[in-house]
Order: C-alpha cells, then sequence, then structure tokens
C-alpha cells in the first residue's frame, strides 16, 4: 500500500456564540487545518491540528503539508506510521525551522492522518488498534460552560445546566482575571450551584507569576479544586516545581508543550500532577503514545487536551490506562461523521474504523478557507 497524494485543507469553525475569551486569547471560531492523505488502493485518512484561526499562519502550516511534507511521503507505503514520524521529525531542513513550530504543528496533522489510514485498513476504531479499551467508561467534564468572557449569571446558569440537565460530573473555569478576587467570587458561585460531589478545575492559561498563583490557591483553599491548569507562563519548569510543592491545590498543564522531552523534564522535577498531552502540539498521536506512557510509569494520570482535537483523543482516552476522564468542547463535532457524543456525563466509545477524524462533505462546504 502506498500514499499517491495529499491534499491540504483549511477549515474555519465558529465557536459557541459569538466569541468566546480566556485569560490570554479571544476567539470567534476554530481552525481545523489539515490534510487527506490519498492511497493508490483506495483509502482516505485524515488528520488535523487546531488553531486559532488566524487565516495567515493556517495558510503557512497547509503550504508546509503541500510542499515540505508532500515529497517526503509520495511512493510510501503509509502503514509505516512510526518510520515516517521520524523521517519527517529527523529530516535536517524541517528540523532546523520547525522542531516546535509550523513544521511541527504540520507533522501532527500528517501523523494523526496516517494513524486514521492504519485503524482503517485494519478494520478497527483507533483505540482497538491500539490495544483495546481499558476502560468501559470514560467521564467528561464540560470546559465549555467556563469561559472568562461570561457573565457571572451566565457562568452560574451553564454550570448549573451542565450539571442538572446534560449530567456532567465535572467543569473546569477559566480564571487569570487582573483582580483574583473576581475569580474566586465567581468560583464560589458555582461551588454553590453545583454542589460539593461536582469537580471544579481552573485554568488560567499561563497568564499569572508564581506570587499571584500562590495568592490564588491560598485563597481556593476550601473550594475543592481538582486542578490548577497552566497556572505560569508554559516553559516555567522552577516555577510550576515550587507552586506544585507549596500552592496546595494539584498542577495541571501540557497544552503549550511541544516535545515528549519537555513533558519528560516536568515529570522528572515534579512540576505537574495532571499530565495534558495534545496530538496537535506534539506534532501527532506517535509522541502523545510516548508522552502518556511517560506519565504512566511516572503513576501521573493523563487526561488529554482537547483544544477541540477531542475527535482523536476520545480513542487515545479510551485506550490509555492513566486516563479515566474526557474534556468536552463542542465547537467542532457537527464536522465530523462519527462526531465525540457526550451521554449523561460519560462519553460514548466511538466504533468505526479510523481515528474518528473523517470529515462530513457539508463541513467543507461551510466551512472551508482558501489555501491561497
Amino acid at each position: 500500500m502506498t500514499i499517491s497524494r495529499i491534499e491540504p485543507f483549511i477549515l474555519h469553525v465558529p465557536v459557541t456564540g459569538s466569541s468566546i475569551s480566556d485569560s490570554t486569547h479571544t476567539l470567534s471560531h476554530w481552525g481545523v487545518v489539515g490534510c487527506r492523505i490519498h492511497t493508490r488502493e483506495g483509502l482516505v485518512g485524515t488528520g488535523f491540528t487546531g488553531t486559532h484561526a488566524d487565516i495567515a499562519g493556517d495558510r503557512l502550516i497547509a503550504r508546509c503539508i503541500a510542499t515540505s511534507l508532500t515529497e517526503l511521503l509520495i511512493d510510501e507505503d503509509e502503514r509505516d506510521v512510526t518510520r515516517l514520524w521520524q523521517k519527517i521529525a529527523r529530516h535536517p531542513p524541517l528540523q532546523w525551522i520547525g522542531r516546535a513550530g509550523i513544521a511541527h504543528l504540520a507533522l501532527g496533522a500528517v501523523d494523526v492522518a496516517l494513524w486514521d489510514l492504519k485503524a482503517q485498513a485494519a478494520g478497527l476504531p483507533l483505540w482497538k488498534l491500539l490495544g483495546g479499551a481499558t476502560s468501559e467508561r470514560l467521564t467528561a467534564y464540560n470546559t465549555d460552560i467556563g469561559w472568562l468572557s461570561l457573565s457571572d449569571e451566565e457562568l452560574v446558569c451553564g454550570a448549573r445546566r451542565a450539571v442538572e440537565e446534560e449530567g456532567f460530573r465535572g467543569i473546569k473555569v477559566k480564571v487569570g482575571s487582573a483582580d483574583i478576587g473576581r475569580d474566586i467570587d465567581r468560583l464560589i458561585a458555582v461551588r454553590r450551584a453545583v454542589g460539593d460531589r461536582v469537580t471544579i478545575a481552573t485554568d488560567a492559561n499561563g497568564r499569572w507569576d508564581l506570587p499571584t498563583c500562590l495568592r490564588f490557591t491560598r485563597a481556593a483553599r476550601d473550594l475543592d479544586l481538582l486542578w490548577f491548569e497552566e497556572p505560569l507562563w508554559y516553559d516555567d519548569v522552577e516555577g510550576h516545581v515550587r507552586l506544585a510543592a507549596q500552592g496546595g491545590v494539584p498542577v495541571a498543564l501540557g497544552e503549550q508543550l511541544y516535545t515528549a522531552e519537555a513533558f519528560f523534564d516536568f515529570i522528572r522535577r515534579g512540576a505537574m500532577h495532571y499530565v495534558q498531552p495534545d496530538v496537535a502540539r506534539l506534532a501527532g498521536i506517535t509522541e502523545y503514545i510516548r508522552v502518556a506512557e511517560a506519565a504512566h510509569a511516572a503513576r501521573l494520570p493523563v487526561v488529554a487536551h482537547a483544544g477541540d482535537m477531542g475527535q482523536v483523543h476520545v480513542h487515545l482516552s479510551f485506550w490509555h490506562p492513566a486516563t479515566s476522564s474526557f474534556e468536552y468542547i463542542p465547537w467542532i463535532r457537527s464536522c465530523f461523521e462519527e462526531p465525540v457524543t457526550v451521554t449523561n456525563g460519560d462519553v460514548v466509545r466511538p466504533e468505526q474504523p479510523g481515528a474518528g477524524t473523517a470529515i462530513r462533505p457539508e463541513a467543507f462546504d461551510t466551512h472551508a478557507k482558501s489555501l491561497d
């Protein structure tokens, strides 16, 4: 079986409402940038990365796939996923310009498409191809109700609706305001609304410094927070070490770590309690597996960062034994033939062959952007 053609694409899909904001970003659309890999035998594998729908940046990723990566893949056997990942990741010109940038994101999209092809060829969903589900139940937590751009009333109503009407047993609330008192007041209101048995995670998106984080964790001591996600600048290992030791709230991070080696350093130093790999940042499933196995060896829980990459992460989450929960953000689910589905707070296990990335033709009709 050989690769005959690679077809890049860009989709921009609206987020919930007109826009959302966390402590560092405001978005109106989510970018789905990737490719469809065609084989001479007629199979088509789909892979993509997640972006903030910046058309200039998205075109750079698509162009990298169309030029630099395509020439490395045509006529290759698509089943050799690990070898092809190494061929691209260690290709000297690409390694020089993109070890954690555009070329890295492009590789992630290609790697996901290759795994999608491998699972399709085997006639299996990806979780089954990797070795089978390790759990019958995967609990979802809802991130889409917790944005900083929501008013206090909208936040509380959304949290209550997610728990009482939709069955979620976990939610995530964005923090990172200039005044931490505002964040604490919002968390107190949410805790009162959902009760003590619902888990509440928080996420600062790297906004605060260490003293501010320590003030926040002291003020939140009685709220029983599940974790404090991306509290500090993403690469600050020492700061995370100190916060993990002193803060009193478990630290979660990983969405801005681009290599397995970066994760290894944080894990080795005791700088995180929850490990959050993302196939988009890690250049695909191949590297995600390395990170998940390292976390499991350190006896740390793995909770994939969705970044709305849930279509892939749901397979990896059902498969990997260190994973027991799943981040739910529904922005792009309508684009897929087998969308991620949550029923009564639990994720429905996908059953179609592949990695869950097959995109409906209508999504291209509605959301596709020009590559030029």
